[in-house]
């Protein structure tokens, strides 16, 4: 009898991004946590995703209640809101992996990289919730509106924390949403999966790309394989 995939709480669920996670890892068969500042749209957003066979049905709550409520949070929300939504949900994420998707990116000149004081938001998050959190950064170089669809996605996620086994879950559940994760080492180098956002929306612009994505060359197929191996041997 094998363990429970680990329940997800997406802060920010109910926008383009955290809705398209939603659908996904619903449907990979885990129990989904929808937050919003506002808990009945957060339950409309819920109501609407369909879970994957013996998944529960998705659930909307409060930002917080949500957080305390997921055994990983991620939260996606945008960067104006990071630091009152960090806030927030502090007291109930101690103990847990809080997997951080938010680019620092400044309107109107969003296609120009500007990263904050601390290096990146990652570590500003982890900053903000202290070491009674862990936090991981993935998830910012996915188009949103090509979670939302069935077709695969011809991209990579590059996995940064401080926590090698916290970025090996990590990775693990990026692989349940059908895509390919990467260690990318320490929670520092956050900074440049970050700042890549602005660059594909650049391209994305200048070259009318639907969704550029990054894509790591070279043969990593037995590394990738013992990456696997050693998430299975660890439970994740």
């Amino acid at each position: 009898m094998t363990d429970s995939p680990p329940s997800i709480a997406i802060i920010g669920g109910t926008g383009a991004l955290g809705g398209g996670l939603a659908a996904r890892w619903a449907q990979a068969g885990h129990a989904v946590i929808i937050g919003s500042r506002s808990p009945d749209k957060a339950a409309r957003a819920a109501a609407a995703i369909e879970a994957g066979a013996g998944a529960p049905s998705v659930r909307g709550m409060g930002n917080a209640e949500a957080a305390a409520a997921g055994d990983i949070v991620v939260v996606t929300v945008p960067y104006a809101n990071h630091t009152t939504i960090l806030d927030q949900i502090g007291a109930a994420v101690r103990g847990k992996i809080v997997v951080d998707a938010t680019v620092p990116l400044t309107p109107p000149k969003v296609g120009t990289a500007r990263l904050p004081e601390h290096g990146s938001a990652a570590q500003a998050a982890q900053a903000i919730l202290g070491a009674g959190a862990v936090v991981v950064s993935a998830l910012h170089n996915v188009a949103a509106h090509k979670l939302a669809k069935a077709a695969p996605i011809d991209c990579d996620v590059l996995v940064c924390s401080d926590d090698e086994a916290a970025r090996a879950a990590v990775v693990a559940l990026v692989r349940a949403l059908g895509l390919r994760g990467l260690h990318a080492g320490p929670l520092a180098n956050s900074a440049a999966a970050e700042a890549l956002t602005s660059v594909l929306i650049t391209i994305n612009r200048r070259y009318k790309v639907d969704g550029a994505g990054i894509r790591i060359t070279g043969d990593l197929a037995d590394d990738l394989a013992d990456d696997l191996a050693d998430d299975l041997a660890g439970g994740g």
